[in-house]
């Protein structure tokens, strides 16, 4: 990991991890690549739950096929999905796949609960045209071996909890924990209570913080505006304060700034 400085060169290959207001992302992403298309034709490989959520949730806004193998399960969800086209079949199968007219689909997503089904059908469908495939894969040491070839975007629903978990174990006032590149680095978020003489941080300039090695304070949140973090930034009560942390070691370090000393209560 890199804390990038202002001479710091973006590569090509570089996985960069930013912060902006939702409002911003695609026009800071728009700067990283070329943007996708607008997506219209998604394919889901799997009818279990999250299959199932994922087309509820979009099946208003996209076209949407499920395909899944068992078909009590796809008797289910044709009664419960209101647009979703539902098949019956392999996500495996070249025959349906083509019937189907993968090479149109904009994104196809494996969601069974099976990661080599699912890898397996995600390189079939890429090999057959599908723009973009996204992979669930539950064992973490497979997602590194795959994501970035032939599989766009692989995702592991253990890290991806990870984050949360790290929240509740996490001393001091963190709400939310994201473990970044499976673990190298960790983007915490954590509030600023107290005052300017029980806290280390409130009434404080970034610069004249004793942020521990390897941490940058990247943005705040400041009711309900995001704040990107400059040297000269004043951290407020109240304030969710956006860190980066490239070297673990020193999470208590972090987790000691944000703590409030009992003189405030």
């Amino acid at each position: 990991p890199i804390l990038p400085q202002g001479d710091t060169v973006i590569e090509a290959d570089d996985e960069v991890f930013f912060i902006a207001a939702r409002a911003n992302i695609r026009a800071v992403m728009s700067e990283m690549r070329r943007l996708d298309e607008t997506y219209k034709r998604i394919v889901i490989a799997g009818g279990g739950q999250i299959g199932e959520r994922l087309a509820e949730a979009i099946e208003s806004r996209y076209q949407v096929k499920i395909i899944e193998m068992n078909p009590a399960r796809c008797r289910h969800l044709s009664d419960h999905l209101d647009s979703t086209v539902v098949l019956q079949g392999s996500a495996s199968d070249r025959d349906l796949l083509l019937e189907e007219n993968i090479a149109d689909a904009d994104i196809f997503l494996a969601l069974t609960n099976d990661d080599e089904a699912n890898i397996m059908s995600s390189l079939l469908a890429k090999r057959l045209g599908a723009k973009k495939v996204m992979t669930i894969i539950n064992n973490p040491a497979y997602v590194d071996l795959i994501q970035g070839g032939d599989i766009d975007i692989a995702i592991s629903p253990q890290l991806a909890t990870i984050g949360t978990l790290l929240a509740h174990v996490r001393r001091g006032d963190i709400v939310s924990v994201h473990s970044l590149r499976r673990g190298a680095a960790e983007a915490i978020e954590a509030i600023a209570h107290g005052d300017a003489k029980s806290s280390k941080v409130i009434g404080k300039a970034i610069e004249n913080i004793g942020l521990p090695p390897g941490t940058t304070i990247g943005a705040i949140i400041r009711d309900e505006e995001v704040i990107i973090a400059h040297d000269d930034t004043v951290i407020q009560t109240g304030d969710h304060v956006i860190l980066f942390l490239v070297d673990k070691k020193h999470i208590r370090d972090v987790e000691k700034l944000f703590h409030v000393g009992l003189s405030f209560f």
